[in-house]
């Protein structure tokens, strides 16, 4: 019986579900057969956003709220997937306390009603860019991570896996925390605390440089949200990954004035690019994971190209572009 099969009926709970990766996630769930819940408070997300399926049921309502966990968790799901959280960088330096409430608070809430119901599988989304430091080794491996960090959001990225380890150690609760490496794809709209990707490209179709902090040579490790959905997918199966860490990359570097360039190139924005100053927190030259546990534990292989993923998002701009134009947010 394959990966896919095993979620056939099941019911699966994901938080932030109407995030990139959780609407990628819940299409894929709900093609495989699974009646999807979405818990999300569209704080940094939108309704338009979430896929539309007869076993895909949307409920409004933050992690930190007991009355819409209580509602979530009547359904009694059989899965885990804690996406939500208070993201990125910058708006957790921009907002620490609102950044611990909900990825230190919200998560331990999640886990509490998960442990009541006994799901099978609690699968946490950490982050390979926030729990490694500067002094963690080249390619990224999971036993090295850092507690010299750089922002709120580093921090609580690792508390989550450290409330997630407690569970697990303590009560037994099978979980996975699965750190992903600057996930890209359809679905994420750009705004202010956005990734750099959607950004350059509402900020290309526009007409505008693109603007680069630092001198553009920095590497990051992006990765197609659709491989990331298959990492999580065996995640929630395979038995060998209870317990563990386990990074979801794309296992290669690219620079950041390639990625404005490719961009620019494929919407023909002659606006250029522009550089500007560096952010204090922003310290990381280069990011690059090792998936060698997940290849081995997982069977993961990431299968989507750089630039074939960034032809996907071009593609979702353009169809989605007044959606996209409304919801933007600088």
């Amino acid at each position: 019986m394959g990966i896919d099969s095993e979620y056939e009926g099941e019911i699966v709970l994901v938080t932030g579900g109407a995030g990139c990766i959780g609407t990628n996630l819940s299409k894929k769930l709900a093609e495989l057969k699974a009646k999807v819940i979405i818990l999300d408070d569209l704080s940094s997300a939108y309704e338009w956003n979430i896929p539309k399926a007869k076993n895909i049921v949307f409920v409004k309502g933050s992690v930190l709220d007991d009355e819409m966990l209580k509602r979530v968790f009547k359904f009694k799901p059989d899965y885990v997937f804690h996406l939500a959280a208070h993201f990125a960088n910058q708006n957790s330096v921009d907002n620490p306390e609102t950044d611990l409430m909900v990825n230190g608070q919200g998560i331990l809430k999640v886990l509490q009603y998960a442990n009541l119901v006994g799901v099978k599988r609690f699968v946490y989304s950490s982050s390979g860019c926030g729990v490694y430091g500067l002094d963690s080794k080249m390619p990224f491996e999971e036993p090295d991570i850092s507690i010299s960090l750089h922002t709120p959001y580093q921090v609580t990225k690792l508390l989550g896996e450290l409330y997630t380890n407690y569970f697990h150690n303590l009560y037994g609760l099978p979980i996975v925390n699965a750190r992903f490496f600057n996930v890209f794809g359809p679905g994420e709209v750009p705004g202010r605390y956005r990734n750099v990707i959607p950004n350059f490209f509402y900020w290309a179709m526009n007409k505008q440089a693109l603007p680069i902090t630092g001198d553009g040579a920095e590497t990051r490790d992006w990765t197609y949200v659709d491989d990331i959905i298959v990492g999580l997918l065996a995640m929630g199966i395979k038995e060998a990954a209870v317990g563990e860490a386990i990074n979801l990359g794309s296992g290669k570097e690219h620079r950041v004035i390639d990625l404005a360039n490719t961009v620019n190139e494929l919407t023909g924005n002659e606006a250029g690019i522009k550089y500007i100053e560096r952010r204090d927190w922003d310290v990381k030259h280069r990011l690059l994971s090792s998936i060698e546990k997940a290849k081995k534990l997982l069977g993961y292989e990431p299968q989507i190209g750089f630039e074939d993923g960034l032809k996907n998002v071009q593609a979702w701009f353009v169809e989605n572009r007044e959606e996209i134009k409304r919801s933007a947010e600088f």
